[in-house]
């Protein structure tokens, strides 16, 4: 066990998939716009509603009948994501590094059979990750909540803006079905979810509240990323949206895990206040390799880092403040939306 611990998001921070939308763009007959939409009105629910005993991510659970209507089973859920696992440059370098360094676990809102690939890929230790659990084996529907279910599709494209629709299909009709028993049951590692497992991970590994760093890109990592903030941790916001960004200190905008490892290793061999001061002299270097040298910068990131940013800019890393925010912001989405693609960059 090493004295501090790095917590990451799954989605952005690694890899450049939204599983659950792309599950849902291949298997279901117009079921990107499904997502989208459904995805905007979880956000509605969270951000505007606040709605009791709702998290952040429950866009995982609202399309579960979807799936059961494209009679989908774990194993399709597996086997589609063995085959489309698309990661952030580097990653597979970061996690590599970060397993000598520092306690290191993926929090994730991703069903588990997704996790469980991406793990595998990464060569990374399952046990060490959290995820949704969802069981498709279990999940039934008879014929005529079938033809409900589909119906409810057809209205939900056609009046995406509906949300006193979607609110009667959510919570009053589905929760008449024989299906709402299990999906109540599916506990989405979203939001205050990622924020238990946190806590999860502290009593565990036995380390000083403080001695934690969250990374993460959406609306899901707002509880952790605030959480890791207050308790005097570090919280950064990769390539994130307008969501991350207003509660991490430390943004990250780049197309290379790279620079996660950089902050990673100074925070794994120092304290958060030296990361601070590496990022401010970062931002006013005129000699970065000899500013990495004083800060003594594991060997294999140091070259690594120089040879991917040999000839295009370097990433932005900046402390987060209400001067630099919307300017942080722009380049952060427009990172965000060309490495990941407009429709999962634009998913909140």
């Amino acid at each position: 066990m090493f004295e501090k611990s790095f917590i990451t998001d799954c989605e952005g921070p690694l890899t450049l998939n939204d599983n659950a939308f792309e599950l849902c763009a291949h298997f279901i007959e117009g079921g990107d716009e499904l997502f989208k939409i459904l995805s905007l009105y979880d956000d509605y629910l969270v951000d505007e509603v606040k709605k009791d005993n709702y998290k952040a991510g429950n866009t995982l659970k609202l399309i579960l009948p979807f799936f059961v209507v494209e009679n989908l089973k774990n194993e399709d859920l597996i086997n589609f994501s063995q085959e489309h696992i698309y990661v952030v440059n580097d990653s597979k370098f970061l996690l590599k590094y970060l397993q000598n360094a520092m306690n290191t676990y993926i929090v994730s809102t991703s069903y588990g059979q997704y996790i469980e690939a991406v793990s595998n890929f990464m060569e990374f230790p399952f046990k060490n990750t959290y995820y949704t659990n969802v069981d498709m084996d279990e999940l039934n529907l008879n014929d005529g909540e079938i033809l409900k279910i589909t119906e409810f599709k057809k209205q939900i494209l056609e009046n995406p803006k509906n949300y006193g629709l979607f609110d009667d299909i959510f919570f009053n009709e589905i929760p008449k079905m024989g299906i709402y028993k299990n999906i109540k049951n599916i506990d989405v590692i979203g939001g205050e979810g990622k924020k238990l497992a946190i806590d999860d991970i502290i009593a565990n590994d036995n380390i000083d509240i403080n001695e934690i760093l969250y990374i993460g890109d959406s609306i899901t990592d707002v509880e952790p990323l605030r959480f890791a903030r207050e308790h005097n941790g570090v919280s950064i916001a990769f390539n994130g949206n307008d969501y991350p960004l207003k509660e991490a200190q430390i943004a990250i905008v780049s197309p290379s895990a790279i620079a996660t490892a950089v902050i990673a290793n100074i925070y794994a061999n120092n304290d958060k206040k030296t990361v601070l001061s590496f990022i401010d002299d970062y931002n006013n270097s005129d000699n970065l390799k000899k500013l990495f040298e004083d800060y003594k910068i594991d060997l294999q990131i140091n070259k690594e880092f120089f040879r991917i940013f040999k000839n295009i800019k370097y990433p932005l890393i900046k402390i987060v403040d209400s001067d630099n925010f919307d300017d942080i912001l722009k380049e952060s989405i427009e990172m965000r939306n060309r490495i990941r693609g407009e429709d999962v960059g634009g998913l909140g």
